[in-house]
């Protein structure tokens, strides 16, 4: 047998060969519908964002600046209502959904709430909050667990101060959280736990605010043990 005819009869009896090229042939134009189809989802997708969004996102920050002007000054009502003619972060919520602007405001609306005792309304807002700067993200995470801590839910507020101190993972925040962190071990009557926490302020941010005076905490909690 040649080489040509030996080529031919592998090819011939590689019953997969060619049924690729048969199946496109033979949908070809269901094929052709999907490859629109995704290509028209993409161009819809891409003139959504440069059309839409971004506009909404620039007159979104421009409202929003008064805002947080009050925000600020701790005027919490008109931070939270708005005033003279100007959104509070309920309005931009409300208006400029899906902005990176709406998104921000979360946070501070919920911060204001926490600030005014309304700490249902706060923990709603701060953990709407989606953001990727991880200060203020640590910050949210924090803040509903100072809500938690004030509604006497101790279990939820110990599981925000962990997530908040490992989101910050710096030396200023961390070792705040950590502390609020063992204040709440020690209402849970969890003392062993609270050591541990004061420990790690001690050992891992030893120059930090909350260190100076950890070794009292430890003190207590070592007594309760």
């Amino acid at each position: 047998m040649s080489k040509t005819q030996a080529n031919t009869k592998v090819v011939t009896e590689d019953k997969s060969f060619g049924q690729t090229g048969k199946f496109v042939r033979e949908n070809q134009k269901s094929l052709s519908f999907i490859v629109g189809a995704i290509l028209a989802m993409i161009i819809v997708y891409i003139a959504y964002q440069k059309f839409y969004i971004a506009p909404r996102e620039v007159t979104a920050s421009n409202q929003m600046h008064v805002a947080q002007d009050f925000w600020e000054k701790k005027e919490w009502d008109k931070a939270i209502k708005g005033d003279a003619g100007y959104p509070g972060f309920e309005k931009i919520i409300d208006e400029y959904s899906n902005t990176k602007s709406a998104n921000l405001a979360y946070y501070y609306l919920g911060t204001a709430y926490l600030n005014k005792g309304e700490y249902r309304k706060a923990i709603d807002n701060l953990t709407n909050y989606r953001g990727d700067d991880s200060m203020v993200a640590a910050e949210a995470l924090g803040g509903t667990a100072d809500a938690y801590v004030e509604l006497k839910d101790y279990d939820k507020a110990s599981t925000y101060f962990k997530k908040a101190a490992d989101k910050a993972n710096n030396k200023f925040l961390t070792p705040l959280y950590l502390k609020k962190l063992g204040l709440v071990y020690e209402a849970q009557n969890d003392n062993k736990s609270a050591d541990e926490t004061y420990k790690k302020i001690k050992s891992d941010y030893p120059e930090s605010a909350e260190s100076q005076n950890i070794d009292e905490y430890i003190a207590r909690t070592e007594a309760k043990l």
